[in-house]
């Protein structure tokens, strides 16, 4: 049986497969080399969770 609320790290667990998709680079960030996959979980580690 599961919880029936969210979690800070269910939210990190599931940014990537669920964001990914809706990340564009630009051109710039495609040069650089970025990648979605470190772009969104940069973001999420630099999101403060809710207390």
């Amino acid at each position: 049986a599961g919880r029936a609320y969210v979690i800070p790290d269910d939210v990190k667990a599931l940014a990537v497969p669920a964001l990914r998709h809706r990340v564009i680079l630009s051109p710039a960030a495609q040069i650089d080399g970025r990648l979605v996959e470190q772009i969104v979980s940069d973001l999420v580690d630099q999101t403060e969770a809710p207390r």
